[in-house]
């Protein structure tokens, strides 16, 4: 028989043939059973599928497995429907046993039919979209400063991040080590808040910066004097939000006096606009995130050894999308919100 000659034949009908050679060979069913790790019955059954359709019936078999449980299309499109509807009274969202319930399936199966069509009732993003009726202008004024800067002029981008805490932790932390992270107790004691103000460079990224104990509009005034002072007779265009300390009278006549300095509003709840917010995101991360001050002038050295080690190094944020696709996108958002279902 070719069939225990093939090397690509499976094991187990390899093994079936055998039992029929042995039997041709006057084997006991008892003696194949013991060398070839068979059970006698298992032996007689292989035996009888030879008897009844030959070297054929030596081949595997389907098995009969589990019942087809494939959910019906129209199943399917009302679990769909349901994840993209209100969810009950009561319930903040739609979970997959809720929608299970709802249509008599098992929450496994409604899982693999969110994930096949890309839904994800458990995650939930925040946003909030400029109502500033000068959108449009704004955006084309500012992002127009990124991507054709005027000639011989220096752009930056100002902000304050505000309310930074210097936190000292019960206990020191404990540093990096093999299989473990680092660690550090959840409970702490309060040195106060330290506010910082930055000025970042857009061509260059190099960063102008100071720690205040305050955001008053006069300590806002006081940093761009020294803004400015580092940029003594240069054309200064000023990307900053709309915050109430950026506007005042004082803040007005100081402007007069310097003609030379512009000032650039990014629209109303559109602080993404402004790139020195990407650096307030790295500085968080990589500074400020799961550290240890005793006091505050432990935080504002922290701060300033930063910023030494960001300026001799400096990285800046090139913008690449046009004003036009910012204005379409805020256009089609306003679009959803005003047919959003409540």
């Amino acid at each position: 028989m070719t069939i225990t000659a093939q090397q690509t034949a499976p094991a187990s009908v390899v093994r079936r043939a055998r039992v029929v050679l042995l039997t041709a060979d006057g084997v006991t069913g008892a003696k194949i059973a013991e060398s070839l790790d068979l059970t006698p019955e298992a032996v007689s059954r292989i035996r009888g599928r030879y008897v009844l359709d030959g070297v054929e019936g030596l081949a595997e078999r389907k098995r009969s497995g589990r019942k087809d449980n494939k959910i019906p299309p129209a199943v399917i499109e009302k679990i769909v429907a349901l994840a993209l509807s209100p969810p009950p009274a009561g319930r903040s969202r739609w979970t997959t046993r809720l929608l299970g319930k709802a249509v008599g399936v098992v929450s496994s199966s409604v899982n693999k039919i969110l994930r096949a069509n890309d839904l994800k009732p458990h995650l939930v993003r925040t946003y909030k979209v400029s109502r500033d009726p000068a959108f449009a202008r704004k955006v084309e004024d500012v992002v127009g400063l990124y991507i054709n800067p005027p000639e011989n002029a220096i752009v930056l981008s100002v902000d304050e991040k505000t309310s930074i805490q210097a936190l000292e932790r019960s206990q020191m932390p404990l540093p990096l080590r093999k299989g473990r992270a680092v660690r550090h107790t959840h409970d702490y004691k309060r040195h106060g808040v330290v506010d910082l103000f930055a000025a970042i460079e857009v061509a260059t990224g190099k960063v102008t910066h100071e720690t205040r104990d305050s955001h008053t509009s006069a300590d806002f005034l006081s940093f761009m004097k020294k803004v400015a002072k580092r940029y003594p007779g240069k054309e200064l265009h000023v990307v900053l939000d709309n915050s109430s300390t950026h506007s005042t009278q004082e803040v007005s006549d100081w402007l007069k006096k310097n003609p030379n300095i512009s000032f650039h509003y990014t629209p109303t709840s559109a602080s993404w606009l402004n790139q020195v917010e990407g650096f307030f995101g790295i500085l968080g991360k990589q500074s400020l995130s799961m550290t240890h001050f005793p006091s505050k002038r432990a935080l504002r050295d922290h701060i300033a050894a930063f910023m030494t080690s960001w300026n001799s190094n400096p990285t800046p944020f090139e913008w690449t999308k046009p004003a036009k696709a910012i204005i379409r996108s805020h256009a089609r958002m306003l679009d959803r919100i005003s047919r959003a279902v409540h």
